[in-house]
C-alpha cells in the first residue's frame, strides 16, 4: 500500500474501514458479543462451581469465553485503530503537516496486516481449529536421504512455529543411524494452532541432488506429515486397556544428548488401528506416559472423525481429492527451484524461503480454498 499525500491516505483508510466492517457483520460478531455476554453469566454463577461434577463443563465454558475474547479482542482493536488512524490523517490534512504521512502509513500497513491476519483467521471454523496440535514427522521410505528430508522439514516446521509465535515442544525424538531422523513428535501450543497446520496432513515430495550420493544424483524423497487436535478431557475417547501395547526404553534428546539412565521414555501401541504414539521428553516414565495417551487419543478421535467424514460423502455422493497421507506438495531443489502445492496449485520459487519456516502463504491458498469449497 503506498499514498502519496494526505488526502490519498484518507481514501485508502476509508475503504479498509469498510472491509472491516463489512467482514465484522458478515462473521455476525455481534451475535458473538451476545454470547461472550451469556458464558461470562454462567461463570459468575456460584452453583457451577460448588459441583465438582460439573468442572468439564466449567473448563469448556473457560475456553469458550478466551476463544471469543480473543477473537472480538482483535477485530475491536483493528476497528478502533482504523478510526484513530482516520481522525490524526484528518487533522493532519487539515494542519497541512504532510511530514506525519510517514509515521500514519506504517501505522495503516500494521492495522492491514492485523484485519489481513484475523480475516484468515475467521476461516477457522472447524470444532477443533481453536486447539493446540500435535505434528508428527515420520520419513517414507529412501534410508538416510528420507531420514535427512525429514530433519529438514523437522528444522522448517520448528522455526514456523518460532515465527508464528507458537510454542514448539519435542515430545518424541528418534534420531536417524547416520543422519537425519527416523521420527519426530512436536506439541504445538497456541490458539488455532491446529486451524492452521491441519494444512500440512499429507505427504511431502522432495526432489534434489542428493548430498548423500558420491556420484551426485537426483534423488526423490517422500516424508508424512501427520497433525492430530489436542483433545480437553471432557471429550469422551473410548479407550480399551487391553488394547494396548506399553513399551519403555531409554529416551535421548535431539542429537542424542540428555541420555537418562531409566527406562523413563513411552512407546503406546493401539493394537486394533495399529496407531504408535511416543513420548520422551520428561525425565518421569508416568508424565510421558501421560502424554503418550493424549496423543493416542488425539489419534483416535480424528480417525473417528474421519470416518464420520466419509460417510457423510458416501451418502451425498461428494467425493474429495485431498485425504490423510496423500502427496500434497513437491520440494523441488533442482535442475530449478520451485515449491508447489498440488491441490490448491500454488507454487513459489523462494525454496530457501520455505524451508526456513516460511509456510504461511501455502497455509492461506489452502484455507481460502476449503472456505470456497464449502461456502
Amino acid at each position: 500500500m503506498k499514498a502519496d499525500n494526505l488526502k490519498e491516505l484518507k481514501s485508502i483508510l476509508s475503504s479498509i474501514e469498510n472491509q472491516v466492517n463489512n467482514r465484522f457483520k458478515g462473521l455476525n460478531l455481534q451475535a458473538q458479543e451476545t454470547m461472550l455476554a451469556d458464558l461470562k453469566r454462567k461463570l459468575e454463577n456460584p452453583k457451577l462451581w460448588e459441583d465438582d461434577s460439573k468442572i468439564p463443563e466449567v473448563r469448556n465454558i473457560q475456553m469458550q469465553t478466551a476463544v471469543i475474547e480473543r477473537k472480538l479482542d482483535g477485530w475491536n482493536k483493528v476497528k478502533s485503530g482504523i478510526r484513530d488512524l482516520m481522525e490524526y490523517t484528518e487533522i493532519a490534512e487539515l494542519e497541512q503537516e504532510d511530514s506525519m504521512l510517514s509515521d500514519l502509513l506504517k501505522k495503516t500497513n500494521e492495522m492491514e496486516k492485523l484485519f489481513y491476519q484475523l480475516d484468515l483467521e475467521s476461516l477457522l471454523n472447524g470444532p477443533d481449529d481453536s486447539k493446540n496440535a500435535f505434528l508428527n514427522i515420520h520419513p517414507g521410505a529412501g534410508g538416510t536421504e528420507s531420514h535427512d528430508w525429514a530433519d529438514m522439514l523437522f528444522r522448517a516446521y520448528s522455526r514456523w512455529a518460532e515465527n508464528s509465535g507458537f510454542k514448539a515442544e519435542i515430545v518424541d525424538y528418534q534420531a536417524g543411524e547416520e543422519a537425519g531422523i527416523k521420527n519426530v513428535t512436536l506439541y504445538i501450543q497456541g490458539p488455532n494452532a491446529y486451524g492452521f497446520l491441519k494444512a500440512e496432513n499429507g505427504v511431502h515430495r522432495l526432489v534434489r541432488i542428493s548430498p548423500f550420493d558420491s556420484n551426485k544424483r537426483r534423488h526423490t524423497s517422500f516424508v508424512s506429515v501427520h497433525v492430530s487436535p489436542e483433545i480437553s478431557d471432557d471429550v469422551e475417547v473410548n479407550i480399551n486397556e487391553s488394547d494396548l501395547r506399553i513399551d519403555t526404553y531409554r529416551s535421548s534428546g535431539s542429537g542424542g544428548q540428555h541420555i537418562n539412565k531409566t527406562d523413563s521414555a513411552v512407546r503406546i501401541t493401539h493394537n486394533p488401528t495399529g496407531i504408535v504414539v511416543a513420548c520422551q521428553n520428561e525425565r518421569s516414565q508416568i508424565k510421558n506416559r501421560s502424554t503418550a495417551m493424549k496423543m493416542l487419543k488425539a489419534r483416535l478421535y480424528e480417525l473417528a472423525q474421519e470416518e464420520k467424514n466419509k460417510e457423510i460423502e458416501s451418502k451425498s455422493g461428494e467425493k474429495k481429492d485431498i485425504s490423510w497421507g496423500n502427496q500434497i506438495r513437491s520440494y523441488v531443489f533442482h535442475p530449478y527451484n520451485m515449491v508447489k502445492d498440488l491441490r490448491t496449485g500454488y507454487e513459489t520459487a523462494d525454496v530457501h524461503g520455505v524451508m526456513d519456516g516460511n509456510f504461511d502463504s501455502f497455509i492461506d491458498a489452502f484455507l481460502r480454498q476449503k472456505s470456497a469449497e464449502n461456502n
